[in-house]
C-alpha cells in the first residue's frame, strides 16, 4: 500500500500544486479563473471573486496537506479529504456546464487548461477522485514515505500529474480533424500570425 499512498500523493499535491500556480502568477491570471467562473454562471455574481480565491486558497493548502513532513496520518488523510471535496465540487460545476452546453472553460491550469469543457474533463475528474478515495484508503494505514515508494512512484505521478495538466493538448493531439499544430501550444500563433488569433 505504500507505493500505492506514495503515487497518490505525489499525484495530487503536484496537480493541485498547478493549478494553485496557475491561479497565482498575477492578477491577470487570477482575474481569467474569476471570469471563467462568472461565465459559468453557476453564482451569484457578488460571491464569484471571494470563491475563486477560496478555491485558490484551498487548492494550494492541498500539497502542504498531502506532502506534510509530519508523522502519522491525520494531517494526509486531511489533504485527502479536502482533496476528495475539491473534486467533487469541479465535477459537480462541470456537469451542470456540459448539461447546458455553454461553452465554458475554467482556467484550471491557466493557458493549459483554456479550451471549452467537454467529457475528457469530467473523465479526468472521475479519475482524480478515484486516485484521492484509494490514497486516502491506504492513507488511514501509513501515512510514510519510505525511499523505494518514492523512487517508483515520484516518477510516475510526475508523468500522471503532466498528462493531466496538458490533457486538453492530449486531446486535440489525437482528435480526428485536430489542424496540424493545433495541440503544440495553446495561444501559440502561427507562423505570420497574431497570438491568440
Amino acid at each position: 500500500m505504500s507505493y500505492v499512498l506514495a503515487f497518490s500523493r505525489c499525484l495530487l499535491a503536484l496537480v493541485f500544486l498547478a493549478s494553485a500556480a496557475s491561479k497565482l502568477r498575477g492578477r491577470p491570471a487570477f482575474r481569467a479563473f474569476a471570469d471563467s467562473l462568472r461565465a459559468m454562471n453557476l453564482l451569484p455574481a457578488r460571491v464569484v471573486v471571494p470563491v475563486a480565491g477560496a478555491v485558490v486558497v484551498a487548492e494550494a493548502a492541498v500539497p502542504v496537506l498531502l506532502l506534510a513532513p509530519l508523522p502519522g496520518a491525520a494531517v494526509t488523510t486531511v489533504g485527502f479529504a479536502l482533496t476528495t471535496a475539491l473534486l467533487a465540487a469541479f465535477t459537480v460545476a462541470i456537469v451542470a456546464v456540459l448539461r447546458r452546453g455553454t461553452p465554458v472553460s475554467c482556467r484550471c491550469f491557466g493557458e493549459a487548461a483554456a479550451a471549452p469543457f467537454g467529457r475528457h474533463h469530467l473523465a479526468r475528474n472521475v479519475a482524480l477522485l478515484v486516485v484521492a478515495g484509494t490514497g486516502a484508503y491506504a492513507s488511514l494505514g501509513d501515512a510514510g514515505l519510505t525511499v523505494a515508494a518514492a523512487v517508483l512512484s515520484v516518477p510516475l505521478a510526475v508523468v500522471g500529474a503532466l498528462v493531466v495538466v496538458r490533457l486538453d493538448d492530449v486531446v486535440a493531439l489525437f482528435s480526428p480533424g485536430t489542424p496540424p499544430g493545433a495541440a503544440a501550444g495553446r495561444g501559440a500563433a502561427p507562423r505570420g500570425g497574431r497570438p491568440g488569433a
